[in-house]
């Protein structure tokens, strides 16, 4: 007899309630036997701030350090109080990136500083710098000269005046200008330019983009993302200098 006719037939023998009875011990059999295979494929997963952060690395690179080949920036090694600024500022809406938005909007001050800490402590090697195809010299030497001597006719800082005399920022709150795409850094002046992109005023950034055309853009961009790092690519410590322009860098 086969057994699903010693089934029947069991059933037959036993009535309804029998059939009720027997039906609900078999979904509690399934139950147990699914309940502890689920036990066993649990994976335990480590609750630190390099899990929780896993979130970042997904566009900005493993550990932080994106490539420069692509346009999101790295952010290992960056100033700790610049990071900050920068979560803070996508949360309350100084910046703009719908991404980036998501994943702050509702996580608290002491949150979003514990994060800014963990990758601003990773001390990881940089990559070799980008090569920007088909860039004339003329547009690279541009570059350099504003980046290095701004244009004091037009009262047009340079670059690393604020942003360090190797690019490399300045602690505790100005960062580093190499190791960047091109196409993130054209952005970033560009989002200054259309006020996209601002921090409470004086919005220093916001008064030089202004001044610059979009060749200018372009030739700033090309040439630091040519640039190799020097060999101590830690922000510089700030100094008791007065930089050309007042800046506001939001909360600290």
């Amino acid at each position: 007899m086969s057994a699903l006719n010693r089934l029947l037939l069991l059933c037959t023998r036993i009535g309804h309630l029998g059939v009720w009875t027997l039906a609900f011990t078999l979904s509690l059999t399934d139950l147990a036997c699914a309940a502890q295979a689920q036990n066993q494929s649990v994976r335990h997963v480590p609750d630190t701030i390099a899990q929780r952060t896993q979130a970042c690395t997904v566009c900005h690179g493993k550990e932080g350090r994106a490539t420069n080949a692509g346009y999101f920036p790295r952010i290992a090694g960056k100033p700790a109080v610049y990071l900050y600024n920068q979560l803070v500022n996508f949360r309350d809406g100084r910046r703009t990136y719908a991404a980036m938005t998501h994943l702050v909007d509702h996580l608290s001050d002491e949150y979003l500083r514990e994060i800014a800490v963990y990758f601003s402590s990773l001390n990881l090697p940089y990559p070799a710098p980008q090569k920007t195809l088909n860039a004339p010299a003329a547009l690279l030497a541009l570059g350099q000269a504003l980046v290095q001597h701004g244009d004091p006719l037009r009262k047009l800082p340079a670059c690393v005046q604020c942003h360090g005399s190797t690019m490399t920022g300045v602690a505790p709150a100005t960062p580093g200008l190499l190791g960047l795409p091109r196409d993130y850094l054209v952005g970033q002046l560009g989002a200054w330019q259309n006020g996209k992109r601002h921090t409470p005023a004086p919005d220093c950034m916001a008064q030089v983009t202004q001044n610059l055309s979009a060749e200018e853009v372009s030739a700033i961009a090309s040439w630091l993302s040519t640039q190799p790092l020097p060999s101590n690519t830690h922000a510089a410590s700030a100094t008791a200098a007065r930089r050309p322009l007042d800046c506001g860098s939001g909360l600290q």
